[in-house]
């Protein structure tokens, strides 16, 4: 079973394919930005660094056939795709000014290939290269962003703490404010989230106990999953799921606050996956119900009605014609799993809320991937509940491959990995692009639970590619939430985080900047992979994005310019940076504030 990869139509492309210059290293590299063509491919653009240097090896490889003449039968290239599509020969003639012009041009392009194959650091990976390029971009991007205006300046922060994958700064004493001894008291008897001390090694819910729901009062298995007297018209809006777009909301309305038993009873159902797994619909519903009964109910934003869209849309995603009789039950079965448990026992917090205020769970994971560690414990924990193994007739293999499976989908929907699986994904489609075959095996588990990540990861950002009324909805939900932390650190002394606090954000352009900046490249790169699969998701999003740019309010006139005044007189304004150390490769964003999403 494999993917293959069809040309792109022209539409507006994300900041990924600007002209990034200043991270090339070589005299040729401004050729090299956006302007590299697949040749099988005609106008697809290739941006990612170890794909363009396939691509100039093989500029190289035809220019060399043209110049000799060597007969292509006698290649002893492994690659069969490679040698189909080598074009005919053209006839040159040495000392001809054509045959000088294009042996200049061939050692031109070798040099360029060497001058970034010197550049490589051999401890990193290929997708490496495109991870440090697009971070180098959109800290670029960011730095004009911010300089736009106060509101631009708040939402380039927030996008740069949050999906950008930096390490934790070091404050140098001589650059902090001194503190009075009452301010620092109060620092250190902030309370800590988590409520009382457990012990370490216990896995425990953030809010209470986790606990064992027998929701089950007879002996018939509800129809749909859960008892409600709307049972109808909640059979008909699940017979929609499978189009993008349903309204999630009504279910949780119809389903009487079990939105996400009754999706994932029917995603579950509707692909056999009962059947084929030999999973008991009592058990099924036991542990769903049971999982549900774990999201906090509190949380505006991540709660089972989120899990439950993130869980349809990863359904409608495994749907995709372009991934038909790709994956096995066992891995879509994984999928849906990782998006149903993928935000359980979720506190309505940030990771970087819950390292900087010394939370248990901060400790418990050593500051990495706090809540999505998190939730794979709950997950697996409430598994072992009884009744709820639904897993259970599973052989010992098939288990450990779907945890190994879950887990890496649930740590990639942390947003702090988001760069990086988007280097990953269009690393792997460019380079089969230029590789000339178009056709992406995923013949090893590598490349699959790539794929997997990628889609959940999708579905976990689909709010911006959903119906206008259904994305205003999730804004003002998510905001509600992003504004109740920031209240909460406003009471405890804490610096409150980008985007978090209700007396100063801007939506209308946060919302814009989010799309530009994450949402877009993350879905042109997946509609790459799927062509044409997902035209009409992207048409959406790109409409809401422009309806949110017509909603931003119109900036006030500039304030008249003061001639004495001084840099000390100016608005502090935050600066980014992203540092490409030579050892470490490693990436800071600096700013004023702590960041936090």
């Amino acid at each position: 079973a494999a993917l293959v990869l069809q040309a792109m139509p022209q539409r507006r492309e994300s900041f990924l394919y600007r002209s990034d210059s200043d991270f090339e290293m070589s005299p040729k590299s401004m050729s090299r930005n956006s302007s590299i063509a697949s040749e099988s491919h005609g106008e697809d653009l290739i941006v990612t660094p170890f794909a363009q240097v396939l691509a100039s090896l093989r500029s190289v490889r035809n220019n060399f056939l043209c110049l000799t003449n060597v007969p292509v039968a006698k290649s002893r290239r492994s690659s069969g795709a490679a040698t189909a599509v080598t074009p005919q020969p053209k006839n040159f003639n040495p000392g001809d000014e054509a045959y000088m012009k294009l042996a200049l041009e061939t050692v031109e392009e070798l040099d360029w290939c060497l001058d970034q194959l010197e550049t490589i650091q051999t401890h990193r990976s290929v997708s490496d290269m495109a991870s440090l390029k697009f971070k180098r971009m959109l800290n670029k991007e960011l730095s004009h962003f911010s300089e736009s205006s106060k509101s631009g300046n708040q939402i380039s922060e927030y996008i740069c703490s949050t999906f950008l994958d930096k390490q934790q700064e070091l404050d140098l004493p001589s650059l902090q404010v001194e503190e009075s001894v009452a301010e620092r008291t109060k620092k250190k008897e902030k309370p800590r989230h988590g409520g009382p001390a457990t012990t370490m090694s216990q896995i425990t819910g953030v809010k209470r106990t986790l606990t064992h729901t027998n929701s089950f009062t007879g002996e018939r298995v509800p129809r749909y999953g859960v008892e409600t007297p709307h049972e109808e018209e909640l059979g008909r809006l699940l017979g929609e799921i499978d189009r993008w777009g349903v309204d999630i909301f009504r279910i949780g309305d119809l389903s009487c606050g079990r939105p996400l038993t009754a999706v994932a009873y029917a995603a579950f159902s509707s692909r056999e996956l009962l059947s084929t797994l030999q999973i008991p619909a009592r058990t099924f519903l036991a542990f769903a119900l049971t999982l549900e009964e774990h999201y906090v109910r509190d949380n505006p934003f991540h709660n089972s009605l989120h899990a439950a869209d993130v869980t349809q849309s990863t359904n409608v995603l495994l749907n995709t014609p372009a991934l038909d009789a790709v994956f096995t039950p066992l891995e879509v079965c994984a999928a849906l799993f990782a998006a149903c448990v993928h935000d359980v026992d979720h506190p309505g917090l940030t990771n970087q809320f819950l390292v900087n205020s010394s939370s248990e769970l901060a400790l418990m994971y050593n500051d990495e991937s706090v809540l999505e560690n998190h939730h794979l414990a709950v997950a697996f924990k409430l598994l072992q509940n009884d009744g709820c193994d639904i897993f259970v007739n599973l052989h010992k293999k098939q288990r450990q491959t779907l945890r190994k499976m879950v887990i890496d989908m649930v740590l990639s929907t942390d947003m702090s990995k988001h760069m990086s699986l988007l280097a990953d994904l269009k690393t792997m489609v460019e380079t089969k692009k230029v590789a000339g075959s178009g056709v992406l095996l995923l013949d090893n588990y590598t490349d699959r639970i790539q794929v997997l990540e990628n889609l959940v990861h999708c579905a976990d950002l689909s709010n911006p590619t959903k119906p206008l009324p259904l994305y205003k909805r999730w804004v003002a939900l998510l905001m509600e939430e992003f504004f109740q932390q920031g209240d909460r650190e406003r009471e405890q002394g804490m610096d409150i985080s980008p985007m978090c606090d209700r007396h100063n954000a801007t939506i209308e352009k946060s919302q814009v900047g989010f799309i530009d900046y994450i949402v877009h490249p993350l879905w042109e790169t997946w509609a790459d992979l799927v062509h044409p699969d997902a035209q009409d998701i992207l048409d959406t999003l790109e409409e809401n994005r422009d309806y949110y740019q017509s909603m931003i309010p119109p900036s006030p006139p500039p304030a008249p310019a003061q001639p004495h005044s001084s840099d000390d007189d100016r608005p502090e304004q935050i600066r980014f940076q992203v540092t490409l150390e030579e050892g470490e490769g490693s990436e800071e964003c600096e700013g004023e504030g702590d960041g936090g999403m």
